[in-house]
């Protein structure tokens, strides 16, 4: 396959509408980033102007439908506001009211999508292995499911009954890398775990 904007304010959009969007994402919004930078697979732009609207909400349907649908994922309100997606306990990534996606990966994973441009550093814990990016369009939504499903088969490869096979698919779907394959390869288990993974630590 192949940061964040603010809300605009009730009085702005259509009284249900922001109803709506809200109810939707727990009535939590998330707060705004610094400047962002430009990323090799998609751009990541700055601040968004008060008055230009939401972001399509069309979009993070999507993206919450695509992810749900892969085996042992569960979808739960976020605690800032938006949904949380969870292999088993472990969580894969969440998506925020203006569009920001946030997902946790192990810091060389991170460091390696970050200097390839296929991820903004966390605005709020820079120093860890979260990452960022921004769904604004089709191509965005595209990359950031890229992005989860990356997050994913961190997972998925520690409970299949073939995880040798599953990376190699998986890489060659995903179009990964020589060095993200790398980094990947050394989460593949002596034999397979249960579903119910441990809480992640980034």
């Amino acid at each position: 396959m192949a940061a964040v904007s603010r809300l605009a304010s009730p009085s702005s959009v259509p009284l249900q509408l922001f109803f709506n969007i809200t109810s939707w994402f727990g009535g939590a919004f998330h707060k705004p980033l610094r400047a962002c930078t430009v990323l090799n697979r998609a751009r990541l732009p700055g601040h968004r102007n008060h008055n230009e609207g939401v972001i399509d909400m069309t979009q993070l349907r999507k993206l919450e439908e695509q992810v749900a649908a892969w085996p042992h994922i569960s979808v739960h309100p976020h605690r800032f506001g938006g949904r949380e997606f969870r292999f088993g306990n472990a969580e894969l990534g969440h998506v925020h009211v203006g569009g920001i996606v946030d997902i946790p990966f192990p810091r060389a994973v991170r460091d390696a999508l970050l200097a390839d441009g296929l991820a903004e550093q966390h605005h709020w814990v820079p120093n860890s292995g979260w990452t960022t990016f921004q769904v604004r369009s089709e191509g965005d939504l595209k990359h950031a499911v890229w992005l989860m499903r990356l997050s994913y088969l961190r997972y998925a490869i520690k409970t299949s009954s073939g995880p040798n096979g599953m990376l190699e698919r998986e890489s060659e779907e995903l179009g990964l890398s020589l060095h993200l394959r790398s980094l990947l390869q050394q989460h593949l288990p002596a034999k397979p775990e249960s579903v119910i993974a441990d809480p992640l630590t980034a």
